[in-house]
C-alpha cells in the first residue's frame, strides 16, 4: 500500500483531471470529482504495477506504508 497526494483540477472543457506530485505520470480523468477520487486508487495501483513489471524505478517520494487498522472514510450525504 502506498499513500499519494492527489491534485484535482477542473478542466475548461468540463471534466476533472487528477495528478500526483508523488507519482509523476499519473493521470486520472472523470466527469466529476467524486468519480475521479473513486477511480484514482485502482489507476495508481495499475500504474505502479506497470512500473515494477517494466523495471522502472519507483519515485523516491513513493514509499510503502502498512495498512492502518482503521481509517476515516468520506460518505456522500
Amino acid at each position: 500500500m502506498y499513500r499519494i497526494t492527489l491534485r484535482i483540477e477542473r478542466l475548461e472543457e468540463g471534466p476533472y483531471l487528477g495528478t500526483s506530485p508523488d507519482l509523476p505520470g499519473l493521470l486520472v480523468q472523470a466527469d466529476t470529482a467524486d468519480k475521479l477520487v473513486a477511480l484514482a486508487p485502482s489507476i495508481a495501483r495499475d500504474f505502479i504495477a506497470v512500473m515494477i513489471e517494466t523495471g522502472q524505478e519507483l519515485p523516491p517520494t513513493l514509499t510503502p506504508i502498512e495498512p492502518p487498522p482503521s481509517l476515516p472514510i468520506l460518505v456522500p450525504a
